[in-house]
């Protein structure tokens, strides 16, 4: 049996045999773990007297295990049941996070649970652990990573999303940063709507949001080292990208709308949404780092195997010091969907 596979399932012969090892050696189990199986002891200790269930085992004993899975359930399925389209309902899909899928009822709503200390929370009433879940798992923003097999990879990810119910608390600074980025890409392309009328634009309108989310990683991948960026993208909002991520200026934006330069029809078919880049940019901290926007013809994946292709050459230059770069794509829905080069170059990620 795959020994992480206790993540996905709640298997309660894994749980056994973790707790086994627990009461040899607490620290032979990871954290989360851990927390759960003292406060399990504490539990053993201080409920012993009340009666048992029909398997012998106390039912808080069992139930503790219950929403132990329910935990699990959460972190493994909760993406399906988020929030995300302000459109139309989302597909229906078996509840798999229900109380009765895990033998509760709302009769142990108001009960307390030493499984809260795995989110910590402490003891906590199965009402506010699930309340806690559904913060952090089925909201706005989906997180799906229990796929992952890398247990520290897995428990930085649990605990950078638990901790503050998956809600980031930024500071009034990083606040207006993000404010400000914004600003830039949404008056930009107002800017295009109204100056450039009926010219063939791919719009970033309505995912404004990936003007600032590449402005974080490049301040936050240089507070770590990353001296480089290599993006691949496709046509819509690439002019964006270049104004507001590489400081193209706007004078060189606009005069190629106007110009005959990059018409659609010339001899080569290039066209501004197909240009490249690279650029030097300081962060906010005085990092030094160096942008790469690879070209991208009309096949819109195509880029994907370029992308990694360079960040690799240049891995070399860095004797081999994978985190100086940042290889970046970015990719629309449609694109993932339907085109095979995206999963060509997802099965040579281990190469």
């Amino acid at each position: 049996m795959d020994k992480y596979s206790y993540l996905s399932n709640g298997d309660v012969d894994a749980i056994e045999e973790l707790y086994k090892k627990f009461k040899e050696n607490p620290d032979s189990v990871d954290d989360g773990w851990r927390k759960f199986f003292e406060g399990f002891e504490f539990s053993k200790t201080n409920y012993e007297e009340q009666g048992t269930g029909a398997t012998g085992v106390p039912e808080n004993y069992e139930k503790e295990f219950k929403v132990k899975e329910l935990i699990e359930g959460y972190r493994t399925r909760g993406h399906l049941f988020t929030k995300t389209n302000p459109v139309r309902e989302r597909r229906k899909y078996r509840d798999t996070i229900s109380l009765e899928y895990y033998g509760l009822s709302d009769e142990d709503l108001d009960k307390e649970f030493q499984a809260g200390n795995e989110l910590g929370l402490g003891s906590a009433k199965l009402r506010d652990i699930i309340d806690h879940l559904q913060q952090t798992y089925c909201h706005s923003i989906g997180v799906e990573y229990v796929y992952n097999r890398k247990p520290t990879v897995l428990k930085w990810l649990i605990n950078r999303v638990e901790q503050n119910r998956n809600t980031p608390d930024f500071n009034v600074e990083k606040k207006k940063r993000i404010l400000h980025k914004l600003n830039q890409a949404v008056v930009f392309e107002g800017f295009l709507h109204k100056k450039f009328v009926g010219q063939k634009r791919f719009s970033l309108e309505g995912g404004e949001a990936l003007i600032p989310a590449l402005d974080t990683i490049i301040e936050y991948g240089s507070e770590l080292g990353a001296q480089e960026v290599v993006v691949g993208m496709a046509h819509r909002g690439r002019l964006n990208v270049l104004a507001n991520i590489f400081g193209k200026t706007y004078e060189q934006i606009f005069s190629e709308f106007q110009s005959k330069e990059y018409e659609d029809e010339i001899f080569d078919g290039d066209v501004k949404y197909h240009l490249g880049s690279s650029a030097d940019v300081k962060t906010q901290n005085g990092k030094d780092v160096h942008l790469t926007l690879s070209p991208n013809p009309s096949h819109l994946e195509a880029v994907d195997p370029i992308v990694e292709g360079i960040s690799r050459a240049k891995i070399d230059n860095y004797l081999n010091e994978e985190d100086k770069i940042i290889p970046v794509q970015i990719h629309g829905d449609a694109a993932i969907a339907a085109q095979g080069v995206v999963y060509e170059v997802v099965q040579m990620a281990q190469l």
